[in-house]
């Protein structure tokens, strides 16, 4: 496989509106992100991955988008922008945007002139259909609850909308859409980013009648397409967000002989403690083999045919440490433990905000502190059903988006030092505690921990082009891998939870000589690893020659 940037990259996602506020008005803008990028550099990022600043009503937090060539006011300005992207480059860091292009906002021009009449010339942007029997067209259902189809009065028929009301999708089907998007795209290429993260791009070549909506039949031509006309002619990154895809699915994307994106963001791992019918807001055990074998298999399977992305969070999932480790007696250990698990396998590791010093998920008592549509919709319509408001509160306080969106916590003054305002979301009580400043007056803190994992990626080969193997693949409680690479094999040791565990080295691995190439707890560097006492959440790798 031929050599990128990418591959051997580590991104950090900015979610701008809760990063750092620079003029008091409570959110985030693209000044704060400026004025971090040293702390950035520290850390040992290669490229930020931006959440949406582009102008916006912000009904779904800059997801439905009113303008793709302008900047959202409370973010900045463009001027903003493009010192971003400079003084990103002369950091060593690149600037991926946020594209979203399944759907606009409702207060798109387009959107705006499609709703005057079924003759407008931009009618055909967006997806319309006829009332049937009366009623919605279909039963295509909105990701945020509700039916996908909205009644326009204006001119009696339905507009589709996979998200909210407010986010009307697009019509991928009519090719001048296409070439407007081709054409916005390649303004943004040319100012220098890095790339593209994409919106739930599985969604672009939806058969509306025939009620699909992820993996149309269209859909790898039109990413051909936009590979051709946009980001295939620059050296950048590009990665979809793809909730569907299997690994047959992400070859289609990602192999290099096909020519569409750098990699996908596939989200299997990350529901295996969703409930079956209620999703995420019925969270269940987590099925720890199970995790072993999902992670396992995108390891071995996209390898030489495809390129995986590694991540534990984003904006829209709750923070891991809460999540899978142990956020208050164990949170620095079992946060490294975490780390260590995922950023010694292949593929592009993300770190999410905040990640990197251990920030956890939040409670708060009251459902009026939270901001999330996708949360209020999910309280709203469940206590009509009947659900208890404690019942509710605990789904949130572990699933909820917002536990993700709390802003950074930079020191222990006032809001974290994230704003001299009222800030946009409450932030974290745990703050004082948990912050930026601590952790970098802390050598043994998760976030330098994070800078050394991030250092190792770059000086080993073996990281990022070493097969792949899993361990005691029945463990209740281990998880353990290889990485092969011609002499060389690095050995991943972790115990995923609380209780102490006896680690064997299998007899087939056999090493003349051992180097420990991080720990999360002191070690004994000459013990022997045939047998290992582990503690709680403990994990280090070991290089064997």
């Amino acid at each position: 496989m031929e050599r990128k940037w990418w591959h051997e990259s580590v991104i950090y996602q900015i979610y701008p509106r809760s990063f750092k506020d620079t003029t008091g008005n409570g959110v985030g803008d693209l000044r704060g992100i400026i004025e971090k990028l040293d702390y950035l550099e520290e850390l040992g990022i290669d490229a930020i991955w931006l959440s949406p600043v582009y102008k916006s009503p912000m009904d779904d937090n800059g997801y439905d988008i009113s303008d793709y060539q302008d900047i959202a006011p409370e973010f900045g300005t463009m001027v903003d922008m493009e010192e971003l992207i400079s003084k990103a480059q002369e950091h060593g860091i690149r600037i991926i945007m946020d594209l979203v292009v399944n759907h606009t906002s409702d207060e798109h021009p387009w959107f705006i002139e499609a709703r005057k009449s079924k003759d407008n010339p931009y009618r055909d942007y967006y997806i319309w259909r006829d009332p049937k029997d009366g009623d919605v067209p279909n039963g295509l259902q909105s990701a945020f609850s509700g039916s996908a189809w909205e009644y326009d009065e204006e001119t009696g028929q339905y507009y589709l909308h996979l998200f909210g009301k407010k986010q009307p999708d697009l019509n991928w089907q009519n090719p001048k859409l296409r070439e407007e998007i081709y054409d916005m795209m390649n303004f943004w290429l040319e100012k220098g980013i890095g790339g593209f993260r994409m919106d739930v791009i599985d969604l672009i070549g939806k058969e509306v009648d025939k009620e699909i909506t992820g993996n149309g039949s269209k859909l790898h031509d039109f990413l051909q397409e936009v590979n051709r006309e946009t980001f295939g002619n620059y050296d950048v990154l590009t990665v979809g967000e793809t909730w569907g895809a299997t690994p047959e699915i992400a070859k289609l994307y990602s192999n290099p002989k096909r020519n569409e994106l750098s990699m996908v963001f596939q989200f299997e791992h990350m529901t295996l403690d969703w409930d079956e019918k209620e999703g995420k807001w019925r969270p269940k055990e987590l099925d720890f083999k199970k995790l072993k074998q999902v992670l396992s298999k995108w390891q071995t399977e996209l390898k030489g045919e495809g390129w995986n992305s590694l991540f534990w969070n984003n904006h829209d999932l709750p923070r891991i440490v809460s999540r899978w480790g142990n956020d208050k007696e164990y949170r620095v250990e079992s946060a490294k433990m975490l780390a260590t698990l995922l950023h010694f396998m292949q593929g592009t590791p993300y770190i999410y905000q905040g990640e990197e010093i251990g920030m956890t998920n939040v409670k708060y008592e009251s459902i009026d502190d939270y901001n999330d549509l996708e949360i209020l919709n999910f309280y709203r319509d469940n206590i009509k059903k009947g659900y208890t408001h404690e019942e509710m509160m605990e789904a949130i306080w572990k699933n909820g988006r917002d536990n993700a969106r709390t802003p950074m916590q930079w020191d222990d003054t006032k809001n974290a030092g994230f704003t001299t305002g009222e800030p946009w979301l409450r932030v974290n009580p745990n703050y004082k505690g948990i912050n930026v400043e601590n952790a970098l007056k802390d050598s043994d803190s998760i976030f330098y921990y994070y800078k050394k994992l991030i250092q190792l990626r770059k000086e080993n080969d073996i990281i990022i082009y070493g097969d792949y193997q899993l361990l005691l693949e029945d463990d209740e409680q281990i998880f353990s891998y290889t990485r092969t690479l011609d002499d060389e094999m690095l050995l991943i040791i972790v115990n995923f939870y609380e209780e102490k565990v006896e680690f064997v080295l299998p007899e087939e691995i056999t090493f003349d000589s051992k180097e420990l190439l991080i720990s999360n707890y002191k070690v004994d560097e000459g013990e022997s690893i045939n047998k290992l006492e582990l503690r709680p959440y403990e994990a280090r790798v070991y290089k064997l020659k």
